[in-house]
C-alpha cells in the first residue's frame, strides 16, 4: 500500500493553509487530475465531499469524509468509490516567524490491481506535484508570504 509523509516550512500561517486545504470546492481550479468537486454536506467541523479524479480516458468518482480543526489539523477518510483504503492527514503549526509547519501524510490502496500496479511507478511524482500545486495555490492566494522567512522541504518519503 502506498505511503507518503512530507513535512515542510511554508511562510504562511497555518490558518491560511488550513483555509486553502478546506476549500474543496476549489481543487478543480489548480490540483492537477482534480476534475470536479461537489460538497454533500457541510458543518463547522465536518465535509463530505465527492471528488472526480481522470487522467486521459481514466475517470472516477469517490467520497471522503473530511474532519475539519481549526486551524491545526484536516484528515480525510474515504467512504465510498474506487479505493480500497484511503487517508490523508494534515498537521499544521505555527512557527515563530510566522510561517508553519506542514506534515502531509497519506496512504491508499486501490480496489482493481492493475490500477494499483500503474499507479506504484508514477505514485511518487504525482505526490509531489499534488504538494506542488497546493503550495503554487498558497503563493497566488497569499502572495510570497512573511518576509525574510526560509521556505523548504524538511523531509519527504514515500513508502
Amino acid at each position: 500500500m502506498p505511503k507518503h509523509h512530507e513535512r515542510r516550512v511554508v511562510p504562511y500561517r497555518p490558518e491560511q493553509i488550513f483555509d486553502l486545504v478546506a476549500d474543496v470546492e476549489s481543487y478543480p481550479q489548480f490540483l492537477p487530475w482534480c476534475m470536479g468537486a461537489r460538497i454533500r454536506e457541510r458543518q463547522a467541523d465536518r465535509i463530505v465531499a465527492d471528488l472526480i479524479i481522470g487522467f486521459r480516458v481514466y475517470r472516477e468518482r469517490f467520497t471522503s469524509d473530511v474532519t475539519l480543526q481549526r486551524p491545526g489539523r484536516i484528515e480525510v477518510t474515504y467512504t465510498d468509490g474506487p479505493f480500497r483504503f484511503l487517508h490523508n492527514r494534515w498537521l499544521l503549526e505555527s512557527t515563530p516567524d510566522g510561517g508553519c509547519v506542514v506534515d502531509f501524510d497519506v496512504e491508499f490502496e486501490l480496489k482493481s490491481k492493475l490500477l494499483q500496479r500503474m499507479l506504484d511507478i508514477v505514485f511518487g511524482e504525482a505526490i509531489r506535484r499534488m504538494v506542488g500545486a497546493f503550495e503554487a495555490r498558497a503563493r497566488k492566494l497569499y502572495g510570497p508570504g512573511e518576509a525574510g522567512h526560509e521556505q523548504g522541504r524538511l523531509a519527504h518519503g514515500a513508502g
